[in-house]
């Protein structure tokens, strides 16, 4: 007898639809998370984890949206999003910015240079999922 339910991956694929994720993170244990999870979902997943990288990424990748970790080493992730949002190629992309220092007036300041979702360290399963749906169009 054959086994016809759906496999976790043919789950995911229905969610993601194989749209791409560039996760900009330096610390592995969150890189691996975010991949694992995404991955999960369907979604292609390219990280970064060297902020100086990241503008090549993007051109090379061309992803659907961009995870953007805040504090990474030598450069800000908030810096990042404001030079993709001055780019008329990149600005379009969709950048979910996640920080682990979500002191007062951080979501509004990291709006304003561009982001247009933000969640503060940790992060869930089912938090990162909705706001990578609510992000992308269907």
């Amino acid at each position: 007898m054959q086994n016809h339910a759906p496999q976790p991956a043919q789950i995911g694929a229905a969610n993601g639809k194989g749209r791409r994720v560039l996760v900009v993170e330096d610390d592995l244990l969150n890189r691996m998370f975010y991949s694992t999870v995404l991955e999960g979902e369907g979604y292609e997943v390219q990280i970064v984890n060297d902020g100086s990288n990241v503008m090549a990424e993007v051109a090379a990748f061309r992803p659907d949206l961009i995870t953007m970790d805040i504090h990474l080493p030598g450069v800000s992730g908030l810096d990042l999003i404001k030079q993709l949002q001055k780019s008329a190629d990149w600005k379009q992309i969709p950048i979910l910015a996640i920080t682990a220092f979500a002191g007062r007036g951080e979501e509004a300041r990291i709006r304003r240079a561009g982001a247009r979702g933000y969640i503060a360290k940790p992060v869930t399963i089912a938090r990162l999922t909705s706001e990578i749906e609510a992000l992308l169009p269907r």
